[in-house]
């Protein structure tokens, strides 16, 4: 059965490790869904949040293959009812009256987003949340008209005390 696999990988913070990663699921036709990178509590590692859909030896795959990378850390499967997610989301909402500004604020307060731009026309705003919330958030606005979205994909921890440690650097 396919489902979606968040898969968190440790990796040397160096020139070259994402495009060898992506290089590695675009031989094997594995298709990444979000991918995040960004540096960890250690300088020299960085954490790459990968979502890739598929059943299990898909994941599996993936994991293997992962391993086999000599930039890699550490990988491993973050199960969704034992990790932190969130996502954010950019979204420029049309909105050039007083009404439609108000309206967009109402959601905003309710989504518990910022407003972090305002134009004549337009209000930026700044949604995170889980894929499920960020959505729900654009279907709201939606019919006033989206000007333009910028998503991060998803990032995410283990829930808890426990932490994907690096034994390497």
């Amino acid at each position: 059965m396919e489902h979606k696999h968040i898969i968190s990988v440790l990796v040397l913070h160096r020139p070259g490790v994402l495009q060898r990663i992506s290089g590695l699921f675009t031989r094997r036709w594995f298709n990444i869904s979000s991918i995040t990178v960004g540096s960890t509590e250690n300088p020299e590692i960085a954490r790459m949040t990968i979502v890739v859909n598929g059943d299990d030896n898909v994941l599996e795959q993936v994991i293997k293959q992962l391993n086999k990378l000599v930039e890699v850390v550490k990988v491993t499967d973050l199960n969704s009812s034992k990790s932190v997610q969130r996502e954010l989301c950019l979204v420029k909402v049309y909105a050039p009256t007083e009404d439609s500004k108000s309206q967009v604020i109402q959601y905003v307060n309710i989504f518990r987003g910022k407003i972090i731009d305002l134009s004549t026309e337009t209000l930026t705003v700044e949604i995170t949340g889980d894929e499920q919330k960020v959505n729900a958030f654009l279907d709201l606005v939606r019919p006033m008209g989206i000007k333009e979205i910028a998503r991060t994909g998803l990032t995410a921890l283990m829930r808890g005390s426990k932490i994907l440690k690096s034994n390497k650097a």
